[in-house]
């Protein structure tokens, strides 16, 4: 029998080709929901229609891409080959660009307007093995599949113009960076899921988080812990706790490691992800009369789940307030 081979880049796992996926299929429903909230600002279009006319498409690309490196198979040729790889097997419908930025930081981003692009640092590439790299190739590439991209550009220069006090970032524009922000961290969720479904193992799903949320090589960690960890966070703690969580939150553009990964272990046991592998899953330009009515089911668990954080909050406030009263009444 003839020995297979693998070109570099390529896996030795054998993965199912996604052909003509849809990227509803990974697309989790707080992102949705979020979306759909955001886009129910009554300033949202004018403050980004604002940016649009400020900046243009090809000045906000040049900016990201003024200093890094374009991947080519002369140029990063392991990440080149990695990224083909992702794009063959999530059947993307067109070829984006991938740069190499040199900074020390483990991180990713999509971003763009009308032509989407990859930033990968430096630092995730020499973290990272090749399946953990090719899970962060995927998640970025989701986004860019969901149509993210543009909301994410415009996240991003509004956080850069906020720091520097430009006009344009008035009440009305501060009010979309605080919605566009709870969005941002949500749509994280979604293209995590992208990323196991391109690597179709989740275990390097998991490792890539876990060296993502700590640094260090394999042998100085522990998954088992760390999903632990994450089940400890997630469901401990008492009403107050949980709101500290989501102070902690606030401001922030991504969600906590700790709760990416258990989003992604609950979505594998919901069983939406065997889906996937199994073939069974919408594809690109099939209708689906019963998406709208997701969306409206999630944004209103998104409502409901917001109101009932903010009851929690209330709550806790009184509980203080009377432990405070009580004590100056001895």
């Amino acid at each position: 029998m003839a020995e297979t081979t693998f070109e570099a880049g390529e896996s030795p796992h054998a993965r199912r080709i996604l052909t003509q996926i849809a990227p509803r299929a990974w697309e989790h429903p707080a992102d949705r929901a979020a979306l759909m909230a955001l886009r129910r600002i009554p300033v949202f279009d004018d403050v980004l229609r604002k940016l649009f006319g400020i900046f243009g498409e090809k000045p906000v690309r040049l900016a990201f891409q003024a200093n890094a490196v374009r991947v080519s198979p002369n140029q990063f040729g392991r990440v080149h080959g990695l990224y083909e790889d992702v794009a063959r097997t999530m059947d993307a419908p067109m070829k984006y660009h991938v740069y190499v930025s040199q900074t020390p930081m483990v991180n990713a981003g999509a971003y763009g307007m009308d032509r989407p692009f990859i930033i990968l640092n430096s630092g995730t590439i020499a973290l990272l093995d090749d399946e953990e790299l090719r899970f962060v190739l995927a998640h970025e590439l989701g986004h860019i599949l969901s149509d993210h991209v543009l909301y994410r550009t415009m996240t991003v220069l509004l956080l850069q113009l906020s720091t520097m006090g430009f006009p344009v970032v008035g009440l009305a524009a501060r009010a979309v960076l605080i919605a566009l922000l709870e969005w941002y961290r949500k749509s994280e969720l979604s293209s995590d899921r992208a990323g196991l479904i391109a690597v179709q193992e989740p275990e390097v799903a998991m490792h890539a988080m876990l060296k993502m949320a700590g640094g260090g090589a394999s042998h100085e960690t522990s998954l088992q812990e760390f999903i632990q960890q994450a089940e400890e966070y997630r469901s401990g703690g008492d009403v107050a706790d949980q709101v500290f969580k989501i102070l902690n939150l606030m401001g922030a553009t991504h969600p906590f490691w700790v709760l990416r990964l258990s989003e992604v272990r609950a979505w594998i046991e919901s069983g939406e992800y065997d889906r996937i592998l199994r073939g069974d899953y919408p594809r690109r330009g099939e209708p689906d009369h019963g998406y709208q009515e997701d969306l409206r089911e999630a944004a209103d668990a998104y409502a409901k789940g917001a109101r009932d954080i903010f009851d929690q909050l209330a709550g806790t406030v009184r509980s203080v307030g009377d432990s405070i009263l009580g004590g100056f009444g001895r």
